[in-house]
């Protein structure tokens, strides 16, 4: 089996990469990125390093002539920069998610295997307590990473419907945990006073990163396709984690908090506008019974679990 990978120099397509290297019924991995990648690949003889832009012809070019058994689509803007612009963010999401599409029609590819998110589903006051796969996905224009992951979905399905011989397992994920992992979220969980909005839990569900990462193994080196949520067991509310940080925990009306981040932004001390106030209130919280009915013993860890291997992680360092 010959498999490419996306966005292969970054966290998880660096975990990803190199757990794909060591399957035996993987030939040849060919890893790309914009970026420079990670040296001490495990299993360097396996992998092949291209340095290309996802949106490009290089990328398309690439698919088209190495013709991979499955592509892992990994490539995407989860954490924009200061300096990025919702243009540049879609041109990447979207835009070369349909790039690597079209070259996997023309290059003869068995099988994408693509990164969503649980923001596909949005963050709405009327959301189910639990999201199940057949839930409708609405995104939110003001956050740019759920509209797009979206906006991604509703190609792919276009693209099921149009190439029905390009199978497809798209993996809507919940918040990723891991041992270096550094983000938004996590910045949430570093503050000495943990703020929360009253009224609402703000509720987390976590997947352990070394889940993630066999799941997405499994997924390109066995027969199986559809949609499935990644999420560990269980939910933590922004009070819980507060708890088992032994941190004190105030939670703030969310007109206040509105307000507040107005101000801020304003006087740019804060690149977050009142838009977070739904990204905090409205979480989505995934089912993950479908998956357990795929593979039964994964997640190993439930969410409280890889709230505490994160805790210890960082600890260790």
């Amino acid at each position: 089996m010959k498999v490419l990978v996306t966005g292969a120099s970054g966290y998880i397509g660096s975990l990803v990469t190199d757990a794909l290297s060591g399957q035996e019924n993987v030939s040849s991995l060919i890893a790309v990125d914009v970026r420079p990648f990670p040296g001490g690949r495990r299993h360097p003889a396996k992998v092949t390093e291209f340095i290309a832009d996802v949106r490009s012809d290089s990328t398309a070019a690439l698919i088209r002539s190495e013709r991979p058994d499955v592509v892992c689509h990994l490539a995407s803007i989860v954490t924009p920069g200061r300096e990025s612009t919702r243009e540049f963010e879609y041109s990447v999401d979207v835009l070369g998610t349909r790039n690597v599409l079209e070259a996997c029609i023309e290059g003869g590819v068995s099988k994408i295997v693509v990164s969503s998110s649980g923001a596909a589903y949005g963050y709405h006051a009327d959301s189910p307590a639990e999201l199940v796969e057949t839930a409708p996905l609405r995104g939110n224009p003001e956050f740019a990473y759920s509209d797009h992951k979206r906006i991604v979905e509703e190609l792919l399905e276009d693209y099921r419907i149009r190439h029905p011989q390009l199978k497809q397992l798209i993996l809507r994920l919940s918040t990723v945990l891991g041992a270096t992992v550094k983000n938004q979220i996590t910045a949430l969980f570093d503050k000495p006073v943990m703020f929360g909005i009253s009224g609402s839990g703000t509720p987390f569900t976590f997947i352990w990163d070394r889940d993630l990462v066999e799941v997405f193994v499994r997924g390109c080196t066995q027969p199986v396709d559809g949609i499935y949520n990644v999420t560990g067991d269980g939910v933590l509310t922004l009070s819980d984690i507060a708890k088992i940080q032994g941190k004190p925990y105030l939670s703030i009306p969310a007109p206040i908090l509105a307000a507040a981040l107005v101000a801020l932004k304003t006087l740019g001390l804060t690149r977050y506008g009142p838009e977070q106030v739904g990204f905090l209130r409205f979480r989505p919280v995934l089912s993950n019974r479908k998956l357990r009915s795929l593979f039964p013993d994964l997640p190993s860890k439930s969410t409280r679990d890889a709230f505490h291997e994160y805790l210890n992680s960082r600890s260790n360092r």
